[in-house]
């Protein structure tokens, strides 16, 4: 009798693994051990379109004839026309512009001969701030705002873009700065590096 009960309850045992393993719901196997742990991959970090790397290296540009330096992300495309240098990469911008310039600008010339001109001449602009702020190479006056990016030359797609706009002045010469990368692209440490490292010769 207590050998027949010991079987019994052995094979109950059984059973209720053999369901326990079938009712996993998946039909390809039975279920882990008790105690055992699940491995799932990491997920994947990614950085948002436009965020320029941390470990990006600088070089210093400095044009033809002189007059200023400054630091620009290694690697990028340069093209020149007439007085104007730019480095893209992907959906990143840097556009250099120097002249001749009679009187140094401020937040109220900025506003009433450049901005009417970006109104014209960039789809989609949206103004955004007018300020003073000072760098290591001096003071510029910095306009923001938002608008689509140039076309892509491959793709021919715009993408919505803010823009920083710095202007340099000292005797005569003025140094416009625009930096410009996607909407919502946490590039504030790459514009700072190049911003910072703007210098007279």
């Amino acid at each position: 009798m207590r050998r027949t009960l010991v079987l019994s309850l052995t094979a109950l045992v059984l059973t209720g693994g053999v369901v326990t393993g079938c009712g996993s719901g998946s039909g390809s196997g039975s279920a882990p051990p008790s105690g055992s742990a699940t491995i799932q991959a990491a997920p994947t970090e990614s950085n948002p379109a436009g965020d320029i790397p941390d470990n990006q290296a600088y070089v210093a540009y400095q044009p033809a004839g002189g007059g200023f330096t400054v630091k620009v992300p290694e690697g990028w495309a340069r093209t020149t026309k007439g007085s104007t240098v730019t480095f893209t990469d992907k959906l990143n911008r840097i556009e250099i512009t120097s002249g001749k310039a009679a009187t140094k600008p401020t937040p109220q010339s900025v506003k009433s001969a450049v901005v009417p001109v970006l109104q014209r001449q960039l789809p989609k602009f949206q103004m955004g701030k007018v300020t003073v702020v000072s760098r290591p190479g001096g003071q510029a006056v910095l306009l923001t705002y938002r608008g689509n990016s140039t076309p892509d030359p491959v793709t021919g797609k715009v993408a919505p873009s803010a823009f920083e706009r710095y202007s340099f002045f000292k005797s005569g010469q003025q140094v416009d700065l625009t930096l410009s990368g996607p909407v919502g692209a946490d590039n504030v440490d790459p514009w700072r590096t190049v911003t910072d490292s703007f210098r007279w010769q």
